[in-house]
């Protein structure tokens, strides 16, 4: 899925800069870099290179590995994001990776559907599921969760203690950032009959199913997962016996704009997204968060005496490295985009990482945190991501227990 490198400088005006078959000109005369392979371990581990030349040089791009047209400056990520008419989210969770015959019959046997509901849902039902959702996430059940957090919080920790104590080590991700969410969030909205290993599994098979780079056969591997995840999600959103004070019992509830109740479908579609979005970003937002903080000179000492100072740091956090990196949009017509002219139709990749650290915007690239910026990806807008709202902030005022 490479892109060659381009040798021109592309022009931002009109419907310059792109290349005779209507896709934009390659990118320009710098001295040129390895060519553009986004599932390469190069680019996943340093992206910065390619998002500053991209920025610079061609911030609408067209890469024809991926099929993918990729939007990497803040004004024209944030234009996108707030034009939902526009720039739709159907594609928002299909494969980036085509799925072979053999994996969608192994989806089509679990019953696989994702109807419209959250993420990739730009119909009129949008607006009353995401206000379902958000009375889950929103600042007054946060902070009545706090108890809950901390409880968790510690027991990890005892957890982690004690291995350090019997072995001298301990992987914090696996033991604690990426279950600490999980946990939490099956506590939050009463998700019982499964183990938090197996919702983590879940979730990070359906990640690399439809959003990475996976072979044909592990492709197979991770359909048949899916296929469970969401074999399970049906029958617990069927046979759950649900208060109306519960998440799935609030979407039983929920009427659409007709009238009519929310099909089994679809709400299977919405816990989909949020059993995923609700714990596996903040997993890799908790992890990034501490491994930044210790290779940050000095910072780690001084969480615990600075107010405001872990808060700011989480936010510096999701502006540089977003645990969603990358969002999709579909056009439904032709449009003009950072001077570009794209297709009706065309498949929009936005570099949600790239813009938060876009020097028009924010001039300080790295270093200590700052407090009071706005990115893309704290911002608040109609197409805001759920999953930002359900990381639990007011944590991030409180010393870091590990501290």
């Amino acid at each position: 899925m490479a892109s060659p490198v381009p040798h021109t400088l592309p022009s931002h005006s009109g419907t310059a800069g792109t290349s005779p078959g209507g896709c934009p000109a390659a990118l320009g005369t710098r001295a040129p870099l390895d060519p553009l392979d986004l599932f390469d371990d190069g680019f996943v581990r340093d992206p910065y290179p390619w998002l500053d030349r991209l920025r610079a040089e061609a911030p609408v791009h067209y890469d024809p590995g991926t099929g993918l047209w990729l939007v990497s400056r803040y004004d024209e990520v944030r234009r996108v994001l707030l034009d939902p008419t526009l720039f739709r989210p159907d594609n928002a969770l299909r494969a980036v990776t085509p799925l072979p015959v053999a994996a969608l019959r192994i989806l089509a046997r679990a019953g696989f559907t994702l109807p419209p509901a959250l993420a990739n849902n730009g119909t009129p039902s949008h607006p009353g599921l995401r206000r379902v959702v958000s009375r889950f996430f929103n600042a007054e059940r946060v902070a009545a969760a706090i108890p809950v957090i901390e409880r968790v919080a510690e027991d990890l920790l005892d957890a982690a203690r004690s291995e350090i104590e019997a072995t001298g080590r301990c992987e914090l991700f696996s033991s604690f950032a990426q279950v600490l969410p999980c946990r939490v969030l099956m506590e939050l909205l009463g998700i019982r009959g499964v183990a938090p290993a197996t919702l983590i599994r879940w979730s990070d098979a359906s990640l690399e199913l439809f959003w990475g780079r996976p072979t044909p056969d592990r492709q197979l591997e991770l359909a048949e997962l899916v296929g469970e995840f969401h074999q399970w999600l049906t029958d617990t959103v069927r046979g759950y016996a649900a208060p109306p004070t519960s998440f799935i019992g609030a979407l039983a509830s929920h009427r659409l704009p007709d009238g009519e109740p929310l099909d089994i479908g679809t709400a299977v579609a919405a816990c989909f997204f949020v059993f995923i979005a609700g714990q596996s970003t903040t997993g890799q937002l908790i992890a990034t968060v501490l491994r930044r903080a210790l290779t940050e000179p000095g910072l780690w000492q001084h969480v615990p005496g600075r107010t405001g100072l872990a808060e700011a740091w989480v936010e510096e956090v999701l502006r540089r490295e977003p645990p969603v990196t990358t969002w999709r949009r579909v056009t439904v017509r032709s449009a003009e985009l950072g001077g570009v002219r794209i297709p009706d139709g065309a498949q929009l990749l936005l570099m949600l990482m790239g813009s938060g650290s876009d020097p028009e915007v924010f001039p300080t690239r790295s270093g200590c945190a700052r407090i009071g910026r706005t990115s893309v990806t704290t911002s608040r807008s109609a197409s805001a991501v759920i999953a930002a709202r359900a990381r639990p902030w007011r944590v991030q005022k409180r010393p870091w227990p590990c501290a």
